[in-house]
């Protein structure tokens, strides 16, 4: 009968102790850090001005948003998938931009050695 008594003890432990990891699991605040310092990379970086960075900046918006609200309905999993989402856009935003910018200042340099030949034949 003790035996018995101490095992339902345990359990009844075991129960509490895992309710309140779920429940401090559920109540983790979501870390969007990585995805907004992302959106902001970019921004600075000019993505609003490249066509194609600025659909992955709009969709790494959306998608911190999205996150935002998933989290607060309680679903964990989602939510930190779709932030996941959201860094890669943003990365793509930024290395898009830099493409546009390293391509412009590649045309430029191209444009002055053209002009450095016709000036000196």
């Amino acid at each position: 009968m003790k035996h018995l008594s101490r095992i339902k003890i345990m359990a009844f432990a075991v129960a509490v102790a895992a309710a309140t990891i779920i429940a401090g699991c559920a109540n983790t605040p979501l870390r969007t850090e990585a995805s907004t310092s992302g959106i902001r990379a970019a921004e600075e970086a000019g993505a609003a001005k490249v066509p194609q960075a600025s659909l992955h900046l709009q969709l790494a918006r959306e998608e911190l948003a999205q996150a935002r609200e998933l989290s607060a309905k309680g679903e964990k999993d989602k939510a930190e998938s779709m932030l996941l989402r959201a860094e890669a856009d943003a990365e793509l935003a930024v290395v898009l931009s830099r493409e546009d910018a390293e391509r412009t200042e590649a045309n430029a340099a191209v444009a002055r050695v053209r002009q450095l030949r016709q000036d000196n034949p």
